[in-house]
C-alpha cells in the first residue's frame, strides 16, 4: 500500500500539525496571562465592567480580572486636579508662559448687564470625584464641562455693570459661578468637583474704548494709591499725637502730684513751728530770724552784716584770707 502525505497545503514546510498547536497554545496562555491582570496608577481609579456592566472600583496597585475581555478596566485620573481654559490657550507653561495664537472670541466676548461688551478669559480646575460617572455619565465630557463654564460665566457677568465686573464683583462672580457650575454638574451626573474659577484678564474690546477704560482704570489704582498714602500718613501721626498727649497728661499729673505734695509739706513744717512757737515764742522767733538770714544770703559772698545802731563802726578786714574779723559789741559780722 503506497503512502500519501495528508499535511494541510496552508501549513508553512516544516512545521507538523503537532507544532502547531503548540504555538497557539503559547499564544492562548500568553493572551491569558496579559489579559487577566492591569495596573492602576498613584492618581487613578480603575472603572471594572463586567460583561459591560459595572462590578467594581478598583484603587492603586496591581489588581487581577477575568480575561479575554471578559472584565475590562478603565483608569481615570481621579486624584489629579485638572484644568480647562476660556478666552485663551497655554501652549508652554513656564516662568515666561507662552500663549498659543487664535481667535478665542467666541468663548470670550460677552454683554454686560449695562449693554457693554467685554472680553472675559477665565479658568476652572476640577477633580473627577465619581469615575463611573465620568466615565458614562454624559457623551462628550470636555464640550459638556465648557458649555455648562460658559453659559455659568455669561450669565453671571450679563447681570453686573461693566465696571463691577472689572472691579468690586470679581471675587463675588468667582466663588457665585464655582457653586453654580457645581450644582449643574451634580445635576447631569458628570461626576466632577469644580474647585478653583479664576479669572484672569478682564478688558473691553480693542480699540478707543479699551484706551479710555485703561485711563480709568489708572485713575483708580491712583485713587487707591493715594488713599493708602494718606491711611499711611494717618497712622503714623496719629499714635504720635497720642502718646505725646499722653506724656503731657502725665507730666501734669507728676506736676500736681508734687505741688500737692509740697504743699502738704509746708503745712506741716508750719504746724510744728507754730507748736514749737505757741511754746516758747522768744526762741522760735529768734530761731526764725537766723534761719531768714542764712536763706537770703547763703549764697553770697564778702558780705558785712552790723547792727544799724552802732555809729563809726569800721569792719576789720584782712589783707589776705585770713582768719574773719571778730563781732564788734553788739553787732554781728
Amino acid at each position: 500500500m503506497s503512502e500519501r502525505d495528508v499535511t494541510p497545503g496552508w501549513l508553512p514546510s516544516g512545521l507538523s500539525p503537532k507544532s502547531l498547536l503548540i504555538v497557539v497554545a503559547v499564544i492562548l496562555v500568553l493572551a491569558l496571562g496579559f489579559s487577566s491582570f492591569f495596573i492602576v496608577d498613584q492618581s487613578e481609579q480603575a472603572v471594572v465592567l463586567l460583561l459591560g456592566r459595572f462590578n467594581r472600583l478598583a484603587e492603586p496597585g496591581l489588581h487581577f480580572k477575568l480575561p479575554f475581555g471578559i472584565e475590562k478596566n478603565y483608569n481615570v485620573p481621579t486624584r489629579l486636579v485638572l484644568k480647562d481654559e476660556f478666552g485663551f490657550r497655554t501652549q508652554k507653561a513656564g516662568i515666561n508662559t507662552i500663549f498659543a495664537k487664535g481667535d478665542y472670541s467666541a468663548e470670550s466676548l460677552m454683554l454686560t448687564g449695562d449693554l457693554n461688551i467685554i472680553d472675559v478669559a477665565w479658568i476652572i480646575q476640577y477633580r473627577i470625584v465619581d469615575p463611573f460617572k465620568w466615565l458614562f455619565g454624559v457623551e462628550d465630557q470636555s464640550k459638556t464641562i465648557r458649555d455648562i463654564c460658559q453659559s455659568v460665566i455669561n450669565l453671571l457677568v450679563g447681570d453686573r455693570a461693566i465696571l463691577d465686573v472689572m472691579g468690586s464683583e470679581r471675587s463675588n462672580i468667582e466663588s457665585a459661578s464655582q457653586e453654580m457650575m457645581n450644582s449643574l454638574f451634580d445635576k447631569y451626573g458628570l461626576g466632577i468637583r469644580v474647585t478653583t474659577v479664576k479669572l484672569q484678564n478682564i478688558v473691553p474690546p480693542e480699540g478707543t474704548v479699551q484706551s479710555a477704560f485703561e485711563d480709568v482704570n489708572k485713575a483708580i489704582q491712583d485713587r487707591n494709591r493715594l488713599i493708602n498714602e494718606g491711611q499711611e500718613a494717618y497712622n503714623q501721626a496719629i499714635p504720635k499725637a497720642r502718646g505725646e498727649a499722653e506724656r503731657l497728661i502725665q507730666e501734669a499729673k507728676g506736676y500736681a502730684v508734687e505741688r500737692v505734695n509740697n504743699a502738704e509739706g509746708n503745712v506741716a513744717r508750719f504746724l510744728k513751728v507754730l507748736d514749737e512757737y505757741n511754746r516758747n515764742p522768744e526762741v522760735t522767733r529768734t530761731r526764725l530770724y537766723y534761719e531768714m538770714f542764712e536763706e537770703v544770703f547763703k549764697g553770697a559772698e564778702g558780705t558785712d552784716l552790723i547792727d544799724k545802731n552802732l555809729r563809726n563802726f569800721i569792719p576789720f578786714k584782712p589783707l589776705a584770707g585770713g582768719a574773719k574779723p571778730e563781732a564788734a559789741p553788739g553787732g554781728t559780722q
